[in-house]
């Protein structure tokens, strides 16, 4: 069954360009859990860059990144070292190699068709449920940008147990989840950050 939002994230045991790793042995943490369709293409060596210079923002925010692919772990390696070697970068997280396909297969990250992996996010808190996922094009690289403030809204929502209006940052305002009963929505009326009694904004 495909993965979707609200559900545990299945677990995996998997060899990495670090070594071994048990998804379930990141509980506790938020993971940031991505794919890419293959080593040594130029779109996934900009983003692998990208990430890697906002490594120390991720960890900020107590984030572990796990890239993934089907390619091997020599071919990770490989290309780990031809990106130190050409772009002076050391690629500080692991990456997944997952030549049977079962962890792209469990995660909906592989397109039968090409049989390469396509262009995934996930964002998983830290009791295992899977809160976010995108997937974006081949020719479309990702906005590490837009991933920090999603991961930074839902940390929000976790300590605060407010949601997030359109285009939110950090420091702005929340929302209140809407009343579900008449009496509630009646109480509402002349509270602060009151818009309509569906709408309440909570600094």
């Amino acid at each position: 069954m495909p993965v979707t939002l609200g559900q545990k994230a299945p677990d995996f045991t998997v060899n990495t360009s670090k070594g071994p790793i048990t998804l379930s042995s990141y509980r506790g943490k938020w993971v940031l859990l991505f794919s890419h369709p293959g080593d040594f293409t130029p779109v996934c060596t900009t983003e692998f860059i990208a990430f890697t210079e906002r490594y120390k923002d991720f960890q900020a925010l107590g984030v572990e990144l796990i890239g993934l692919s089907i390619d091997s772990v020599y071919s990770h390696i490989a290309w780990i070292r031809d990106i130190k070697e050409h772009f002076g970068i050391e690629i500080p997280f692991p990456i997944i190699a997952d030549i049977d396909k079962e962890v792209a297969r469990q995660y909906n990250l592989i397109d039968e068709k090409s049989g390469a992996t396509v262009r995934g996010v996930f964002i998983i808190d830290p009791n295992q449920i899977v809160r976010w996922m995108i997937y974006y094009p081949a020719e479309t690289g990702r906005n590490i940008d837009e991933i920090i403030r999603v991961i930074k809204a839902l940390q929000f929502n976790w300590e605060r147990k407010l949601a997030t209006p359109a285009n939110w940052q950090p420091g702005q305002e929340g929302i209140e989840g809407a009343p579900l009963t008449v009496e509630a929505s009646l109480k509402r009326d002349g509270e602060p950050g009151v818009k309509t009694w569906y709408l309440k904004f909570v600094k």
